[in-house]
């Protein structure tokens, strides 16, 4: 039974890390099997529907990394602008130094699914409003009202969605440390 989870979990991981870094439409089912070492029979029977099936799996698994790395991140500052700005220079150090950048975002699937499954685009969208409202739920703690902080939630997920992009495209975090310093002008406590 553990030999079938770790399977199941070795072709998530692997999926995962595979679909962060070329996208959905680019990573085959050959080249996952090939990658995670697992049986290729063995592919089918822990994912019956194939890759939509897996790569929501993978898609859970990274929104849930990337939720815990900004809770931690946020839990770990009591001020929100501190806190928010901390997280944001945390991801352009990862940018700086890693070569790829697993678990940081899910914005390429989002981008390459969206139109051609529903079930994808629904599990990116829950996790880009777990973003957003993690975001907000910190500023609620601080004071700010409640519909102003969601707006900011909003805000502040899609400016680092794009910080993010922009970071990648330009192999430098710079782009994530600029949005950094504009979050005390953003959020006024």
């Amino acid at each position: 039974m553990n030999n079938k989870v770790n399977v199941k979990e070795k072709f998530i991981e692997t999926a995962s890390r595979l679909f962060q870094i070329k996208g959905y439409n680019a990573t085959g089912l050959n080249e996952i099997l090939i990658k995670s070492g697992a049986p290729k029979g063995s592919l089918y029977y822990h994912f019956p529907k194939g890759k939509e099936q897996l790569a929501l799996e993978s898609v859970k698994l990274a929104g849930q990394k990337i939720i815990t790395k900004i809770i931690n991140a946020l839990d770990s500052i009591e001020d929100p602008i501190e806190a928010i700005k901390f997280n944001i220079e945390n991801i352009a150090i990862l940018i700086d130094n890693e070569k790829s950048t697993p678990d940081i975002s899910i914005s390429l699937i989002a981008l390459e699914t969206y139109i051609t499954s529903e079930v994808l685009r629904n599990a990116c969208n829950d996790i880009f409003t777990s973003l957003e409202n993690i975001y907000a739920e910190k500023l609620i703690n601080s004071g700010i009202s409640k519909d102003k902080a969601y707006e900011l939630g909003c805000v502040i997920a899609a400016m680092i969605e794009g910080g993010i992009t922009l970071s990648l495209t330009k192999k430098s975090g710079d782009s994530l440390r600029i949005l950094a310093k504009q979050i005390p002008n953003l959020i006024n406590i």
